[in-house]
């Protein structure tokens, strides 16, 4: 009974701090964008080298947008003469170094563990775009038509500031509904594990000194997660469990930046070389970033 307890007190700690945490950086995110422009996202990145790509994964970090928005922005982003690279950087910024996944590590890994993640995510970022953009070109780019939504339009906006307030909250409410399920099934999981996974099981497999946890926490990430809403909760229940932390860096960044989901958007507008290698990337950036946790922490 007193096992049933904590995992239930666990559940609805997590779940409100994770809801609040959701609403309050979507809300604030959303009213920074109404100030900014598609158009400047545009001229930001259209830097030649690597300032291109470090103004991709700046312009990925600052929109949190979900697959199916992220996927045909990037499109946008290539008709409009962005560069291969940078539209590359900004892929793999996207979904990994939003507002969101920053404020919820804040709350449960801590200031440092999150500083130590975004550095580490934003050179690679940089780095795998550059490397993506000298081995592909427009040539990798398909035809596409419309995936059935697109990027959310920040000049669709009110005139006064509370107006750009209300607008910004009911897109964050609307966000919030949308992987409310798959945030309850985060920390659902997460509970159990917290409440009835054995401490010597993970231990054995996913600890500290395992040599192999973090690459197969990366592989286990793709199929299991298809929101990092989901991966987070699950993996702070691991890490209280033993799991290291670069094991579960590793598999955070596993299910938000490989997802079945995106790889499958991704494959709509790029071929199968390019789509290969954007996991790639993804796969070591989770992976050199799970042992350099591990050496830092």
């Amino acid at each position: 009974m007193n096992t049933l307890l904590d995992t239930l007190k666990y559940f609805l700690i997590i779940t409100v701090e994770l809801t609040v945490l959701f609403i309050g950086i979507s809300t604030i995110i959303a009213l920074i964008l109404q100030y900014v422009s598609q158009d400047r996202i545009h001229k930001w990145m259209t830097g030649r080298g690597i300032w291109g790509n470090f103004m991709g994964t700046v312009a990925g970090a600052i929109t949190p947008f979900c697959a199916c928005s992220t996927i045909p922005m990037a499109k946008g982003l290539l008709d409009a003469g962005i560069g291969f690279g940078s539209v590359m950087s900004f892929i793999i910024a996207s979904p990994l170094l939003n507002p969101i996944i920053l404020g919820m590590l804040i709350a449960l890994a801590g200031v440092k563990a999150t500083l130590i993640y975004f550095m580490l995510v934003f050179g690679l970022s940089i780095v795998f775009g550059v490397l993506l953009g000298k081995a592909g070109g427009v040539a990798q780019v398909k035809t596409i038509s419309n995936c059935g939504c697109s990027a959310p339009n920040p000049n669709a906006v009110q005139k006064t500031f509370l107006g750009k307030l209300k607008q910004a909250f009911l897109s964050s409410w609307a966000n919030y509904k949308a992987v409310l399920l798959f945030l309850l099934i985060g920390v659902g999981i997460g509970a159990i594990i917290y409440g009835y996974l054995p401490q010597e099981f993970v231990l054995k497999y996913a600890g500290g000194k395992s040599l192999f946890a973090i690459p197969i926490a990366a592989i286990i990430g793709i199929p299991l997660y298809i929101r990092t809403e989901t991966a987070i909760p699950i993996g702070l229940a691991l890490m209280q469990k033993g799991m290291s932390i670069g094991a579960v860096i590793a598999l955070i960044i596993g299910g938000a930046g490989m997802a079945i989901p995106e790889m499958t958007m991704l494959a709509s507008i790029f071929r199968k070389q390019t789509v290969a290698a954007i996991v790639a990337a993804v796969f070591f950036t989770a992976v050199i970033s799970g042992y350099a946790f591990n050496l830092i922490m």
